[in-house]
């Protein structure tokens, strides 16, 4: 049953809300929803998520579980009890019993951190399908980068001179980061943060692993493209 409030007319009218307070989890939602027919609104507290869900009244909601304020349990029972919107819970949490109180007050699926990007986006298609009817419409293929090295957000291919480089999860995740923001130096700990979670344990001293395999895999090319700035970390640099 499609929400009363969320009438469809067009694919560029579904509106999602983010109810997350991690700014680089946004900011890489961003990346990979830029080619998408969403319209992002953003909160970053419980309290502006209720205040933004009742302004915008969106076709989604993908909430976050531990939020200032208001907590994304709460948040999620309060718009449960006015709206049958489709709810997608994030959390950094991976206990059982976090999904089955999430799920018990009316979310309607629940993702765990850290995530894969297209795990996320796959999941938010088939709510809308299921809700809505939504049906993608074909586009065409935009990679990033180039000319040599190519990335595409949206099979997770990447191409050095034509040729297919195959990367672990972290390493695409790591390549990604810093070839959507060229010329923009990331610090380990930003590398850390973006593809691992605030929450994780992960040391600074695995991110200095996985850009020394994912530079190997890149070949004679990898200290070109990924080039470490001193005491800083690293920046992407393309190939002439």
């Amino acid at each position: 049953m499609i929400p009363q409030h969320a009438k469809i007319s067009k694919m560029d009218e579904y509106k999602l809300l983010v109810v997350e307070d991690k700014k680089t989890a946004v900011e890489m939602l961003r990346v990979h929803l830029q080619d998408e027919p969403f319209r992002l609104f953003v909160a970053y507290n419980g309290r502006a998520g209720e205040e933004l869900f009742n302004q915008v009244t969106p076709h989604l909601v993908l909430l976050d579980i531990t939020l200032p304020k208001l907590n994304g349990l709460d948040l999620c029972q309060k718009i449960r009890q006015k709206s049958n919107v489709p709810i997608l819970m994030v959390t950094a949490k991976r206990q059982d019993v976090d999904k089955a109180i999430a799920l018990g007050l009316g979310a309607d699926d629940y993702l765990a951190k850290p995530y894969s990007p297209i795990e996320l986006l796959a999941r938010i298609k088939a709510l809308l399908r299921r809700t809505y009817q939504y049906q993608e419409q074909p586009k065409q293929v935009k990679w990033l980068g180039g000319p040599r090295l190519l990335v595409n957000p949206q099979s997770c291919r990447v191409k050095l001179d034509q040729q297919e480089i195959f990367l672990s999860p972290s390493e695409y995740d790591i390549l990604i980061t810093l070839i959507s923001n060229p010329g923009w130096v990331f610090t380990r700990s930003h590398i850390m943060e973006k593809v691992w979670g605030h929450d994780s344990d992960v040391g600074e001293d695995t991110v200095t692993v996985h850009v020394s395999n994912l530079r190997r895999k890149l070949g004679t090319a990898g200290s070109q493209l990924i080039r470490t700035v001193r005491s800083v970390g690293y920046i992407y640099e393309e190939l002439p």
